[in-house]
């Protein structure tokens, strides 16, 4: 092997952040990118991520529903604040699972069986929802979705990339997460949310005439006052134009996607990585040939593919995970997972109505979500188009980047800010009963929304999409369907953890420390992509794996 064939995966002096050197860069032909027909592999990509969408959908899906249930007129239903939390956050426990069982279900059933397989607990559970009579059905239907959503988040990332090839991959790689955004504002825009003045000490009233919303007033037609709902969770906070549905008819929507998903499957080809590492030779020629177009060179490509799973062994055993070709990619995948969700993002998002009425932002509350995930959307698209062409390192640079500005000015400002000034109340919790003003009046109160939006699209179009993309890139086929199971296991349980102990910490510390710690989250997330963190823009799978092979120790350097 050639001394420049050898060098390090990260190199200080590049400054276009290149893991591999050029003269295996011009291994690939690009002829034959050129001539492939993409048509196919578009249809199968997109047969895939309504799994992403129908994980999008059942994710927020406490967003409009929780109110509605904290009015509902019977109390086998009625929410109150501590099951209320525990409505939102169990669908992470629910992902912990699905990732855990995904370990076993990649490598046994495959990438696409395994996508497929997730439509059974998914439809359970939005059947559940749709019909629930008690607590126990609600929260199981949440913990089912939750697990559909944990195995499609370790499968089909893994399914488009081992599907697609390096002139499409990064842009392809983003979809799970557009897909994913769409399905969030699909429901904030189906979601049907209680009329009314915005709550301020509201009580729900069931009477003869049905429900009636009073201030402290006794309910029309002799009916007794129900349980309060919390100061931040107005219904009107994010409702949206064009609201259609109930909170079980929600339910119903969400199949829709899921059936659509098992039905385009059907029709498409397994991972030809994955059917080679099965000794199903023709099946995986097969179909390559379909997803690339017979009168194109696959042969080619399929012999690459033989030729790296030649040179390692069917199964991982113990002893090989102390070969730096299994541990680093593996450690590497994990820690950006864990780093992920370390920087804050699933907390701001499950809580972004309660952060915006305790910095009493200056827009008003029912254009939060729609306004976050808009930006959102357009983020992740400037990532899709961007990712092949600037390449993953330099877009996670300026990801973490802006999270770390952006925090930090949240932090700072909550700090610093007067609480006549930014329209807080000192020593007030964030989900507490204390009388917020109902609308700002100093424009300095902009800084809160801003950073918030800013803090958004900086995710969105790096730490998001690539994360996962770099997962199912870096990690080697025998361990890919493992390991890709493990990561989802550290970023769901990452998430539920943080989930649970923000509000204790506000209440504790205030809604500073929350984002102060964040923003050190974000500057650690440039240092391990810095350190870590190889490119690979416009490489093979096998190329990344053949260089992960060499064991260099300056690739952690």
């Amino acid at each position: 092997m050639e001394r420049r064939d050898r060098e390090p995966l990260v190199r200080k002096s590049s400054s276009s952040y290149r893991t591999f050197p050029e003269s295996a860069a011009r291994r690939l032909d690009k002829e034959y990118l050129r001539s492939l027909h993409n048509r196919r592999l578009y249809l199968a990509v997109f047969a895939a991520v309504l799994g992403n969408f129908s994980f999008g959908f059942a994710l927020v899906y406490p967003s409009p529903v929780i109110p509605a249930l904290e009015a509902h007129p019977s109390p086998a239903l009625r929410l109150d604040q501590h099951t209320a939390s525990w409505f939102g956050s169990v669908f992470t426990l629910g992902a912990a699972a699905g990732g855990l069982s995904t370990m076993l279900l990649n490598d046994c059933l495959g990438r696409k069986l395994s996508i497929m397989f997730s439509a059974l607990p998914s439809a359970l559970g939005y059947a559940l929802l749709a019909g629930a009579q008690g607590l126990w059905m609600l929260l199981l239907g949440r913990v089912l979705t939750g697990y559909a959503g944990g195995v499609t988040s370790a499968s089909i990332p893994v399914y488009i990339s081992e599907i697609s090839h390096p002139g499409v991959r990064g842009m392809l790689g983003a979809c799970p997460q557009i897909m994913a955004v769409l399905g969030s504002l699909v429901l904030y825009a189906l979601g049907k949310y209680l009329r009314g003045v915005p709550v301020s000490r509201a009580t729900l009233c069931a009477g003869q005439e049905g429900l009636h919303r009073v201030n402290h007033s006794p309910c029309p037609g002799g009916g007794k006052a129900r349980t309060p709902i919390p100061e931040w969770f107005s219904p009107n906070c994010a409702s949206l134009a064009g609201l259609v549905l109930d909170w079980r008819w929600l339910a119903v929507a969400g199949e829709v996607p899921v059936l659509a998903m098992v039905l385009l499957l059907c029709f498409m080809p397994n991972s030809p990585r994955f059917l080679l590492s099965q000794d199903k030779e023709e099946e995986a020629l097969g179909s390559l040939c379909w997803l690339r177009g017979e009168d194109t060179d696959y042969g080619r490509e399929y012999e690459q593919i033989k030729d790296s799973l030649r040179k390692q062994s069917r199964r991982v055993s113990c002893a090989e995970l102390k070969d730096p070709f299994l541990y680093k990619p593996i450690l590497i995948a994990g820690g950006m997972r864990f780093l992920q969700q370390l920087s804050g993002v699933t907390c701001i998002l499950v809580y972004l109505q309660p952060i915006f009425k305790r910095t009493s932002v200056i827009l008003q509350a029912e254009y939060d979500a729609a306004l976050v995930g808009l930006v959102r959307l357009s983020a992740v698209a400037i990532a899709a188009v961007s990712m092949d062409k600037a390449g993953r390192k330099i877009l996670l640079f300026v990801s973490a980047g802006v999270m770390l500005v952006s925090n930090l000015t949240m932090g700072l400002y909550i700090h610093f800010v007067p609480a006549s000034h930014n329209g807080t109340v000192a020593n007030t919790t964030l989900v507490g009963s204390a009388t917020l003003p109902a609308e700002p009046t100093n424009y300095i109160t902009l800084i809160p929304l801003l950073a918030t939006m800013f803090f958004i699209m900086g995710y969105a179009m790096g730490w998001g999409p690539i994360t996962w993309l770099l997962m199912s890139e870096i990690l080697p086929l025998k361990a890919r369907g493992v390991a890709s199971g493990l990561c989802v296991v550290v970023s769901w349980l990452t998430a539920f953890t943080l989930t649970q102990f923000f509000l204790p910490v506000v209440n504790a510390f205030g809604l500073e420390v929350p984002f102060l710690f964040f923003a050190v989250i974000s500057a650690g997330n440039i240092l391990f992509t810095g350190c870590c963190v190889p490119e690979t823009k416009g490489r093979s799978l096998e190329q990344i794996e053949a260089f992960f092979r060499t064991g260099r120790r300056s690739f952690l350097r």
